[in-house]
């Protein structure tokens, strides 16, 4: 037991910011220009979402969560840290939930979508995951130059893309679906938002930030009354 509480957060860590942050710039020179890609699937799902499109809009992120899950954690990030397996299944389990979802069309919300505060925050969230993260994370990480490759990118790198999925999921779902579909998105954030922490990246407060406001829109969307 006292050797267990002789750990600290950084023994779980087994690697340097440099490290880690040229990993995240290694996906984006190597998978450019499927970024295009990714990010008109992200702009078409949120449209779609916002027009009730919801089972489609559901269905496209799918297997963006299964690239990451292969060419991210079990292909490079592995390499850095044993857990990268652990956390590709979890990945790829978020895939299948989405994909079954879109199947079978429960937990959907058809409530409208403009009057609904809990909506307006997973708007906010999504174009937040989309446009401004691979603007503002690069700022963040100890990496000079100013290389385009730094962006951290939905569909490619895992943090946007949970992001991004946290705010889809709080416009097209509701209910039980809903806590289901937010679990794994929420806990990479944890896990990544105390990664950056450890490597002194201010990166850490923005996720956290992100699931705090997730959670006021989770709860928010979860009291309000059908209508």
């Amino acid at each position: 037991m006292n050797e267990w509480t002789s750990y600290q957060l950084q023994d779980f860590i087994p690697f340097t910011a440099d490290v880690y942050f040229r990993l995240l710039e290694r996906m984006g020179e190597n998978f450019w220009p499927l970024h295009l890609l990714t990010f008109a699937m992200g702009a078409t799902t949120i449209v779609l979402a916002l027009k009730h499109r919801t089972r489609i809009a559901c269905l496209l992120p799918a297997p963006l969560w299964a690239f990451v899950a292969i060419a991210f954690f079990f292909q490079r990030y592995a390499e850095l840290n044993w857990a990268g397996g652990y956390v590709g299944y979890a990945f790829i389990a978020q895939a299948v939930l989405l994909m079954l979802m879109a199947l079978t069309g429960r937990g959907m919300d058809k409530a409208p979508r403009a009057t609904n505060p809990p909506v307006i925050i997973g708007i906010a969230i999504t174009l937040f995951g989309l446009i401004l993260m691979p603007l503002l994370m690069p700022l963040m990480a100890p990496l000079s130059g100013g290389s385009w490759y730094q962006a951290e990118v939905f569909g490619i790198h895992a943090d946007p893309t949970a992001v991004t999925t946290l705010g889809l999921v709080l416009i097209m779902l509701r209910g039980f679906a809903l806590w289901i579909a937010v679990i794994i998105p929420a806990l990479w954030l944890v896990v990544s938002g105390l990664t950056l922490q450890v490597l002194d990246s201010t990166g850490a407060a923005v996720l956290f930030a992100v699931l705090v406001i997730a959670l006021v829109g989770l709860i928010w969307k979860s009291v309000r009354p059908e209508r």
